[in-house]
């Protein structure tokens, strides 16, 4: 079959395509004869009882410098006009991306929205995870200097990091001395209105990260992304390298109580964080990595994916 597929994105000419995940799936698209469309949050309307965005069509090629050719943007009625809508853009997890989910949750009415935009919406990474806390390290969510000295002194050696962060920015680790540990959290009090994190440091992170993706509540595969010199992050985009890696029992388990959820819900691509048997993010509104597995594994995952959006489309 072949799709017209709308993919909500960042500027498709500001991406690196040697590890995006985004530009891998529309890759696969493209050569299964599928039409791409490109469009960012900012081109949604609505008008009359219909969600439009202002698209370019756009073709891609794995060439740095040259990998993409777009058009001339048309305003095109998502319901109506696209089979496939892939909300790709990446966080912050801010108003403006609550409200996109809000318009695109109307188109999901007519045409196919993956991950499923509510979905989405109710499921913000350092929060979705709190329904799986025994699988979780000790966290605390507050805004209180108190709260989190007493934390701190319970558990000796802390992570603090925004609610909302992305690609490990704003990751602070406070030891044993607690040094630092009220400037920190009136930082981020200052910063943001929410609430942050604290987590009990988990040594095992010098041994890796590792980020699982599950396609419609199956296991795909799993990277164990290694922090560099003298860095608590592991994320790719903050310097980390990806290593080969194989899923202990734990993670399995983590897996298959993750999974019929993760299915029931729409939430199709999913990249879920695991430290030392311990669950630290469900990553759900543009996970990375398949790029990475697919080098190590020799595996097509954007293929998986596609094969699954076709299904749901056939079913």
């Amino acid at each position: 079959m072949s799709l017209t597929v709308a993919v909500q994105m960042d500027p498709i000419e500001t991406i690196a395509i040697k590890g995006d995940s985004t530009f891998a799936l529309m890759l696969e698209a493209q050569a299964r004869g599928h039409e791409l469309l490109e469009f960012q949050p900012r081109h949604l309307s609505y008008e009359d009882g219909r969600v439009y965005a202002a698209a370019r069509p756009v073709s891609v090629q794995r060439v740095e410098g040259d990998h993409a050719t777009v058009g001339e943007r048309k305003r095109i009625d998502l319901g109506r006009d696209s089979d496939v809508v892939l909300m790709r853009q990446d966080p912050p997890f801010d108003i403006g991306y609550i409200t996109a989910t809000y318009l695109l949750e109307r188109a999901a009415r007519e045409t196919l929205v993956l991950n499923n935009p509510a979905a989405v919406r109710d499921a913000p990474e350092k929060l979705f995870v709190l329904d799986f806390a025994d699988f979780m390290p000790p966290t605390l969510i507050t805004r209180s200097l108190d709260e989190v000295r007493a934390f701190h002194d319970k558990h000796g050696d802390i992570v603090l990091k925004p609610l909302h962060g992305k690609a490990g920015e704003g990751v602070f680790r406070v030891r044993e001395d607690g040094a630092n540990l009220a400037s920190l959290a009136e930082l981020f009090g200052t910063i943001w209105k929410e609430p942050f994190i604290a987590q009990a440091f988990l040594p095992a992170v010098s041994e890796g990260d590792k980020r699982i993706i599950l396609v419609d509540g199956e296991v795909a595969g799993a990277i164990n992304r290694i922090p560099a010199k003298g860095e608590i992050r592991s994320n790719l985009a903050a310097g980390g390298r990806a290593e080969k890696v194989s899923l202990t029992a734990r993670e399995q388990d983590i897996c298959a109580s993750l999974g019929p959820i993760l299915r029931e819900r729409g939430l199709l691509f999913v990249g879920i964080d695991v430290i030392g048997g311990m669950l630290t993010e469900i990553n759900v509104t543009s996970p990375t990595g398949i790029v990475a597995l697919d080098q190590f594994e020799g595996s097509n995952t954007a293929g998986m994916i596609w094969d699954a959006i076709e299904a749901k489309l056939s079913a």
